[in-house]
């Protein structure tokens, strides 16, 4: 069974920081593309970040772009996302998701193949 396993989600105050993590479970994905996205109660899972792990390229949605910094370890097992200067609107389930995509990084959900089971985060004001 694969899966990927989210940690580090949290209540914190607006202006706070938060990392968040992801790691395969019961297979290892080295390489590939790792991306976040994240939901809110009736409303879309929308794109947060992602990053090829084979060169490092990332990718931001626009209102994170400066306050989120996607990377991996050097294994290129475990990927993080460095969550500073949080707003509440950053309030969301945050989902990390892996596909081997050679085309650059998917920025819509049915580019990824598998998926965490989700880790909350709130933004208190």
């Amino acid at each position: 069974q694969v899966q990927l396993v989210e940690s580090g989600g949290g209540l914190v105050q607006a202006g706070g920081s938060l990392r968040l993590s992801c790691a395969p479970s019961g297979r290892t994905f080295r390489g590939g593309v790792m991306g976040w996205f994240r939901q809110t109660p009736g409303k879309e899972r929308e794109f947060v970040a992602g990053i090829n792990r084979a060169d490092g390229t990332t990718s931001y949605t626009n209102s994170v772009k400066g306050r989120f910094t996607i990377s991996s370890d050097s294994a290129k097992i475990t990927t993080y996302v460095q969550m500073d200067s949080l707003k509440p609107e950053d309030t969301a389930v945050y989902y990390c998701a892996w596909t081997a995509s050679p085309l650059g990084i998917p920025t819509t959900t049915t580019g990824y193949i598998y998926w965490g089971q989700g880790t909350q985060v709130t933004v208190s004001s």
